[in-house]
């Protein structure tokens, strides 16, 4: 196995499981260097608590980034997570130009709405903003709110396949190369992921729970990427992310005390498994 490095850009929540306090673990349980930028330090995540802390980080991205240039420390993949402005994503892109080894992939999770709505530190400036970074990377993972935000096309609640795959031609015509749709439900009991390379479209359906937990989405963005540098295909990549991810829902959701997040730690074993399948 190639012992890769790969760098992931996003905020850190000091209580919370979510953002690069799951994407470091996950990352190096896969095998990987993993090297993180935080883009802001939180005290708690921003779901169900109040009166939380938070410092901006941007003013210190570019200062990293170029000691590293100088360094010449450079990245296999280079793996994005929430990003807190305009500023950030220029940063980003910067990073992108100038810290990616030969045959870097990039990876662009946009994390900036769900349900159809924007989250709310963000607006239409920040949508056209993400399209820069997000169209141009190897491989992006939006929800289906968010695809519909970075091509205009109508969001529905409810839809059907014609639908999904108007969407995964309007990402494509926008420039994505490689898309990761989560999200896509064509039934009560079940949910899934669509993974479109090029022409060929693949869907992997698996069980839905009635009740989310929070941080999911970085869990399975962390465990994609993981599982993309072992040398997986992306839809191999995309059905152990999500199997991973359903595990640690299962681990999880028992424990009503447990709401701030998923015990991915007792799950790391079965992912590791996973890869070695």
């Amino acid at each position: 196995m190639d012992y890769k490095r790969v760098l992931t850009i996003q905020d850190i929540s000091c209580f919370g499981q979510c953002s690069l306090t799951v994407a470091l673990p996950i990352l190096s349980a896969a095998g990987h260097e993993t090297c993180i930028l935080p883009s802001a330090v939180l005290s708690t995540h921003t779901a169900g608590f109040t009166g939380f802390t938070v410092r901006d980080l941007t003013a210190d991205l570019p200062g990293i980034a170029a000691h590293w240039q100088k360094e010449g420390i450079r990245f296999d993949a280079i793996y994005t997570g929430y990003l807190g402005s305009t500023e950030q994503i220029e940063d980003v892109k910067e990073i992108f130009r100038t810290c990616a080894a030969e045959g870097c992939v990039t990876v662009v999770d946009p994390a900036m709405a769900d349900n159809g709505k924007l989250y709310p530190a963000f607006d239409q400036a920040y949508v056209e903003q993400m399209k820069t970074l997000a169209f141009p990377a190897d491989i992006i993972l939006p929800n289906i709110t968010e695809a519909c935000m970075l091509t205009g096309w109508p969001y529905r609640e409810h839809y059907d396949e014609a639908y999904i795959n108007g969407l995964l031609d309007s990402l494509r015509a926008k420039g994505a190369k490689t898309v990761i749709l989560t999200g896509v439900s064509y039934s009560e009991d079940t949910t899934g992921v669509m993974v479109m390379e090029g022409d060929s479209r693949r869907y992997y359906t698996h069980k839905r729970y009635p009740k989310g937990c929070h941080g999911t989405g970085d869990v399975y963005a962390s465990a994609f990427v993981g599982a993309l540098l072992r040398g997986r295909s992306s839809y191999d990549a995309a059905r152990i992310a999500a199997d991973y991810t359903l595990r640690c829902m299962e681990l999880t959701l028992p424990d009503p005390n447990h709401w701030y997040g998923v015990k991915f730690e007792l799950a790391l074993p079965d992912y590791i498994r996973m890869l070695e399948a």
